[in-house]
């Protein structure tokens, strides 16, 4: 399978990146790396995530990374990173499914 990230997923990193930078530009740019590796994972284990409760699809898992929530949706071929959370936010579901 291969990895998709979405346009938000992106835009979410990027976000959440400049924030961690206006401390530490260092460990943004790791945090944005490790992000990155932690994904992969999903690439060899599709269902290694849990499900989403707010969603409650077996197609919809996130993985745990630190602080925050990433959500990704498994297709035929293809694993789709739809958005990235902190867990204390509340999660829209128009991230999920692309209203």
């Amino acid at each position: 399978m291969r990895i998709q990230w979405a346009p938000l997923a992106i835009d979410r990193v990027s976000e959440i990146a400049d924030y961690i930078a206006l401390d530490n530009p260092i460990a943004a740019t790791k945090w944005v790396d490790s992000i990155f590796d932690r994904v992969k994972q999903v690439k060899d284990f599709s269902r290694s995530g849990r499900y989403v409760p707010e969603v409650r699809r077996k197609d919809i898992r996130e993985l745990p990374y630190g602080n925050y929530r990433i959500i990704y949706r498994i297709e035929k071929k293809v694993i789709s990173i739809l958005t990235v959370r902190h867990y204390k936010q509340i999660l829209p579901i128009k991230d999920i499914d692309g209203s």
